[in-house]
């Protein structure tokens, strides 16, 4: 009897342990840090255990393709994840989060509320993320073009294979400006250091963020738990934190 009621109190007190699961997460370079401080949470929520890699979505589409074993895709665009799941690779795709960009530099008095020192003749060099590979390199060039001012700042790029890559090169005054990812430089709707200008809306495409349930994945229950855990309100609150919206 005694033996009977200890099993029946560990099964209520520990209801996950039996069931935990794994999953590895590929997770775009600008969701780094929100996706740090959403890992624990989920682990400490459901049991389950994930694992994390950083990196740019062209190159996580790439791996995929040559047999990665990828669970989830945390993509920063909407295209990749769209290509996996016409080609049979992913399902159950959805937007997690909008991204933003931002024009920001280390120095505190660089950069205004207004973005105008991309009017002024160029004495620098401009970190952007690749814009074949990342999205947030592509608003870059869009940004830029819709201000006419492309032609003028393009000999002045320094381009990083990703987002983490282009903030590294503006952070370590490699180059004096840089266009990032909101993410990166706001925690709490407060820029951290530095001076920014958050980019309009209007002035690139729309940076939707979707992610997808990757090859046999629909077995492995740490994955669409996350699945699932990303769109609770918990997550989204973390999102909202590191200046993400949603739609």
């Amino acid at each position: 009897m005694r033996r009977l009621l200890f099993t029946v109190v560990f099964s209520l007190v520990f209801p996950l342990s039996a069931h935990a699961a794994e999953a590895l997460i590929a997770v775009a370079s600008n969701f780094t840090a929100p996706m740090k401080k959403l890992a624990p949470m989920f682990e400490r929520e459901t049991g389950h255990k994930l694992t994390l890699a950083f990196g740019s979505t062209g190159k996580f589409y790439a791996q995929i393709h040559h047999g990665a074993p990828f669970d989830v895709l945390l993509a920063a665009d909407e295209t990749i994840p769209a290509k996996l799941e016409q080609e049979g690779m992913g399902s159950r795709r959805y937007t997690y989060a909008l991204g933003r960009l931002v024009l920001w530099s280390a120095q505190a008095d660089l950069v205004d509320g207004q973005g105008a020192v991309l009017q002024h003749t160029p004495l620098g060099r401009l970190a952007i993320a690749d814009p074949r590979l990342a999205p947030y390199g592509a608003a870059a060039i869009q940004t830029l073009d819709r201000l006419g001012r492309l032609a003028a700042w393009r000999p002045q790029f320094v381009v990083g294979e990703n987002i983490s890559q282009a903030f590294q090169f503006a952070s370590t005054g490699n180059a004096p400006l840089g266009f990032v990812a909101l993410s990166q430089v706001y925690v709490d709707g407060q820029l951290q250091s530095g001076s920014a200008w958050i980019v309009p809306q209007s002035l690139y495409q729309p940076i939707r963020q979707d992610a997808i349930l990757l090859g046999k994945a629909e077995h492995n229950d740490a994955a669409t738990a996350f699945m699932k855990f990303l769109r609770s309100e918990a997550a989204v609150a973390v999102l909202r934190d590191y200046g993400y919206t949603l739609e």
